[in-house]
């Protein structure tokens, strides 16, 4: 045994408290009583993995010829990623320095625009897509209006909190010179957050290209509306295509976006 291992024995252990057992009883009851409610079943699962085996094998064989119409609808859905995120986050931009502290120091109004953010951010993302379907009607409006406020409740729930971390030294040399909070905000604030900015709202990105997808299911436009109907008449092979063009074009965005961020947190 090294000396490392035999001063590491030798470190202090933390006692396995009451609480922590308490604990670990109530996410197990909890996981039972779940299992009970949702009559959840392996064994039902495991037979009918035959069905699933063959829809599989069914969508491993893709319909190449399906790419000309797939593409079109794919390139629909990015460009609703990318209006929504651009709108979205230009929002959350505005609104996140409208309720950091350190921005803001009047607390009712701060307390106010938190508590409308904490609404918004608790509607999913397929509840705003079916909410905006019955208001505009099916199609890629719906989606980008969905998409808006879901990258909304996203971007700025990280963007404030990192406003709220940012070095205070710059902003209080500009209000000993006498500078008032836009220059605060232009000249002490701006420099420090708009990398992380760039990075968040390219995460969002990422993620609306996936959620596109799925609120197309709902007939929010974009490919997963195609998606749906390869599905309701059985043609897998076709939802194979999907499936594969969306997997490269995912992996394409997710890899070119970690590597933006990763140049801009430098």
């Amino acid at each position: 045994m090294s000396e490392t291992d035999r001063d590491m024995l030798k470190l202090p252990k933390k006692k396995f408290s009451m609480w922590n057992w308490a604990w670990a009883i109530f996410m197990v009851v909890g996981l039972i009583l779940s299992v009970q409610e949702t009559n959840t079943s392996l064994s039902q699962f495991f037979a009918n993995f035959g069905q699933f085996g063959e829809i599989f094998v069914a969508m491993a064989q893709p319909d190449w010829s399906y790419a000309g119409t797939a593409i079109p609808y794919l390139v629909e859905t990015i460009k609703m990623a990318i209006i929504s995120t651009v709108i979205g986050s230009a929002l959350a931009f505005v609104y996140s320095l409208l309720i950091a502290r350190n921005i803001i120091h009047n607390k009712v109004v701060t307390g106010v625009l938190r508590f409308i953010m904490n609404i918004i951010r608790t509607i999913p993302d397929l509840l705003l897509g079916s909410i905006f379907v019955a208001i505009v009607g099916i199609g890629p409006v719906a989606g980008i209006c969905a998409l808006t406020v879901f990258t909304f409740g996203v971007v700025v729930k990280l963007f404030y909190e990192a406003i709220e971390t940012i070095d205070p030294g710059p902003s209080e040399a500009i209000k000993a010179v006498g500078g008032n909070n836009m220059n605060n905000v232009m000249f002490a604030v701006m420099p420090q957050i708009l990398p992380y900015f760039v990075s968040y709202a390219l995460y969002a990105f990422e993620i609306n290209v996936r959620a596109s997808t799925v609120l197309g299911y709902i007939g929010a436009g974009g490919i997963g509306l195609q998606l749906k109907n390869t599905l309701d008449m059985f043609q897998y092979n076709q939802t194979g295509m999907i499936i594969l063009v969306v997997f490269i074009v995912v992996l394409i965005i997710d890899f070119v976006s970690t590597k933006a961020r990763e140049a801009l947190m430098r």
